[in-house]
């Protein structure tokens, strides 16, 4: 049995590792919001559990069996956020909080049942994949509005940044998981961008049109 901090290390990793293929301390410590003396106990805990592959100054790896349970964690953490916003209607920026807490609950067949109930989604409130029962991933290709051209169509699929101000605002701006978009125009100053959605225009930041992600 795994603690909730062993589990927390391990989702930690699995995300760091999509970006590279060896994860640092310094990254971990930096994404759980921890010191790096902290972290390292901590690897050398996941080591002894075969969980990791840890070698002083080389980076960390997860094991197959590590990342099994990441990707448990990540499966249930994201079917809980789909229950949250479908079934109690929670907004999508309110989710992620209650999300961390439940994906701790170790019972699968809950988890299966819960997955079942809600018709097997396959993508999360915020367009991320939910990982099904083997841990498999239905992904979709998804490319930020800021790699559009003028007058590209897309369907807003997903985002790049979580966090509750950004999801706050993109509520305020109606923009949400499956709006068309269409790019009416972009600034050659700043490469801000104007967009058409239902026959409305909006102004968003490059640093917004870098954040959400669309499907063509």
């Amino acid at each position: 049995m795994n603690t909730f901090t062993e589990e927390n290390y391990l989702k930690a990793i699995y995300h760091l590792s999509l970006q590279s293929e060896s994860v640092s301390t310094n990254q971990i410590a930096a994404a759980l919001n921890t010191k790096a003396a902290s972290v390292t106990d901590m690897l050398k805990k996941l080591a002894d559990k075969e969980l990791i592959n840890y070698a002083k100054y080389q980076g960390v790896t997860l094991t197959p069996s590590g990342e099994k349970i990441a990707i448990s964690i990540i499966r249930k953490h994201r079917l809980w956020e789909y229950f949250l916003v479908e079934k109690l209607n929670f907004k999508w920026d309110e989710v992620h909080d209650v999300a961390e807490e439940l994906e701790h609950i170790s019972s699968k067949e809950l988890i299966d049942r819960l997955d079942n109930f809600m018709g097997n989604p396959r993508y999360d409130p915020h367009g991320d994949p939910i990982p099904d029962s083997n841990g498999l991933f239905k992904t979709h290709e998804l490319k930020p509005v800021s790699a559009l051209t003028t007058n590209e169509k897309g369907i807003i699929s997903g985002v790049r940044d979580h966090s509750s101000a950004f999801l706050q605002y993109l509520e305020r701006m109606q923009l949400t998981i499956g709006k068309t978009i269409k790019v009416a125009e972009i600034n050659d100053y700043d490469h801000s961008v104007i967009l058409l959605v239902e026959d409305k225009k909006i102004h968003i930041s490059r640093e917004v049109a870098n954040n959400l992600l669309i499907s063509i």
